[in-house]
């Protein structure tokens, strides 16, 4: 199953999950902590329209304002930062491709622990005479 994605600055936003797309986008680019000026200059669109994705996506996530509707998304898991994804592709494929040197358990021999006995009956043997 793939999940379509829309990234925006360093914020990952999910399609599919409850809101539109230009709303998605709309809020990657406030969770970016961008003006609604700035986000209509981004998507080419009016201020008026980003205002009115951005209140449609508050009104579908319960919201009352843009911090409460970025904050809302990410809980949902509508959004999640970039950095996140890339954590989680890193981990995994520093798991496939781990080498023997690795996984092998490294334990130390009997060799030290004889070694030290005999040491300490050496030193014993030299304290009694």
């Amino acid at each position: 199953m793939t999940t379509e994605t829309i990234t925006a600055g360093s914020w990952k936003g999910f399609l599919g999950m409850g809101l539109a797309p230009r709303e998605l986008e709309a809020t990657l680019h406030a969770a970016n902590e961008r003006t609604q000026k700035e986000i209509a200059k981004i998507m080419g669109i009016s201020p008026r329209t980003v205002e009115k994705r951005i209140d449609d996506a508050r009104f579908k996530l319960g919201a009352k304002t843009m911090r409460g509707l970025v904050l809302e998304a990410f809980r949902r898991g509508l959004i999640q930062p970039a950095v996140v994804a890339m954590c989680a592709v890193l981990v995994g494929h520093t798991i496939a491709s781990a080498d023997d040197e690795f996984t092998r358990i490294r334990r130390s021999g009997e060799r030290k622990v004889a070694e030290t006995r005999i040491h300490r009956r050496a030193e014993c043997a030299m304290a009694e005479a």
